[in-house]
């Protein structure tokens, strides 16, 4: 697979769809649903209402969602004839771009799905397993980023400072063992065992970045670092995949990003994580609940390691992208999006340009944990109803975010219950809900903690980029 599916797709789907984050690690609109199987995913000291379950293989809970302080809109405009061209358009003014960009562009992307799970009653308490499949997609832009490369020479500035680029990514396959227990009549607790099996890990941190304008040309210095590890994955050198007339000699050792191939994929690392839960009933109608989920790491071996040199480079700048190009016989056609994003992501390679440094080793990072904090108060004149409120905190660095989020739970049967809430974040305000039909035997819920209303053909939203869908199938026991 070459580099201009791999890279092109990433710089593609990280600035058209920014703040990027296929988001959504669990649906925390069930939080407080008692009769959501998956409860203890988010807290492992939840148990069930009922015996158990066991899910349908490969369908029993898939999650995804997007979460970002900015959509397609912010970077795809339409042309007069009805298609569409990028935010580098001559036609889009640059107070009509910059005018829809935050001072810190967030993105964070999660991917849930389920490969198999059950949980029983056994050995003094409640037991789950899990077979899961996580994706997890993190990105900090700011917005000088944007500024330079929408304005560039032509505005009053001549010198950008940035700071804080960050993009991160990483894939694995996790196996859950998960027991939860009453200590008395108060207080129950829980924990899982998770055994992680790493596919990809990928990570650029840029501290610092200045560009100045000079004999026409950008001269940029940066100080940051670039992390790719996969199985199987080479990333060459210029020196190693070029003629030596086609790059320059103080170019030698960039990662040239066109030659970046899979070769023979296979297991990237191996890890381990904890989770951590407690409920306690403070009051017959109300009970307060904590977690501390992924609390661990994966040790990454085949890590490729990359540093941006401490020399000045020149970057010749980011082009405008005209409506429309010529073909071979001179007459004009559409410009295709797909020809405008990799006009955009070749800018970018110069841009970030990296020095491969040492050999491949091994690399050991740690997980993103989240901490939630729950409290349910329940209806005194009607036990079906119930009111909550979550806290949700990702402890990750410059990608951290929170959330509080409010719900009403409601359970009028036996075999249904519902949710709607409404939560606050550093990615704005959404709205949630979710239905859970759980008759005997059987078991579908479909629910969101992001509702979106505007969507373009491929299901991106085109405000901010805030969605998601979370659904699944199982068989109580």
């Amino acid at each position: 697979m070459k580099r201009n599916k791999i890279f092109g797709f990433l710089a593609g789907a990280l600035l058209m769809a920014p703040a990027a984050t296929f988001a959504q690690q669990a649906l925390r609109s069930g939080y407080f649903l008692e009769g959501y199987e998956y409860r203890h995913v988010m807290n492992p000291a939840f148990g069930p209402d009922r015996k158990g379950f066991v899910s349908f293989p490969f369908l029993g809970n898939i999650n995804v969602g997007m979460s970002g302080n900015m959509g397609v809109s912010n970077f795809l405009y339409k042309t007069p004839d009805g298609g569409l061209t990028t935010f580098l358009n001559e036609s889009v003014t640059a107070s009509d771009f910059l005018g829809g960009i935050n001072q810190n562009n967030r993105l964070a992307i999660d991917y849930n799905w389920s490969i198999f799970s059950m949980g029983f009653s056994k050995f003094g308490g409640y037991n789950t397993i899990g077979i899961n499949l996580r994706t997890n997609v993190s990105a900090t832009l700011p917005y000088e980023l944007f500024e330079f490369m929408k304005v560039g020479g032509k505005g009053d500035n001549t010198v950008y400072h940035m700071e804080n680029i960050g993009v991160s990514s990483k894939a694995y396959v996790e196996l859950a063992l998960g027991h939860s227990r009453d200590i008395n009549e108060q207080w129950r607790v829980g924990g899982k065992l998770k055994f992680l099996l790493g596919g990809l890990n990928a990570s650029a941190m840029i501290d610092r970045m200045d560009v100045e304008m000079t004999d026409e040309q950008w001269k940029v210095q940066g100080s940051g670092s670039l992390d790719l590890a996969m199985k199987g994955l080479k990333v060459p050198t210029n020196e190693e995949s070029k003629n030596p007339g086609d790059y320059e000699a103080d170019k030698a050792q960039n990662i040239n990003y066109s030659d970046i191939e899979l070769e023979s994929p296979g297991l990237g690392g191996f890890g381990m994580a904890i989770d951590l839960g407690a409920t306690y009933q403070l009051r017959e109608d109300l009970q307060l609940s904590a977690s501390l989920l992924d609390l661990g790491f994966i040790s990454w071996n085949s890590n490729t390691h990359g540093v941006m040199s401490m020399e000045p480079w020149v970057f010749d700048g980011f082009k405008d992208v005209p409506y429309n190009s010529e073909d071979d016989m001179g007459n004009e056609k559409p410009n295709s999006l797909e020809n405008q994003i990799d006009n955009l992501t070749e800018g970018l390679e110069d841009y970030f340009s990296f020095q491969r440094e040492g050999e491949v080793s091994s690399r050991t990072a740690a997980l993103g944990a989240t901490l939630n904090l729950g409290a349910l108060y329940t209806f005194p004149y009607y036990e079906g109803l119930k009111f909550g409120f979550l806290s949700s905190t990702r402890i990750q660095g410059k990608y951290s975010w929170s959330e509080g989020r409010f719900s009403a739970n409601v359970a009028p049967t036996s075999w249904f219950d519902a949710s709607v809430n409404y939560g606050i974040s550093s990615y704005g305000s959404s709205f949630g809900w979710l239905i859970n039909f759980h008759p005997n035997k059987f078991n579908f819920f479909i629910g969101s903690d992001h509702q979106f209303v505007k969507i373009t053909p491929q299901f991106l939203p085109v405000n901010n980029a805030n969605m998601s869908i979370s659904m699944g199938i199982n068989f109580n026991l």
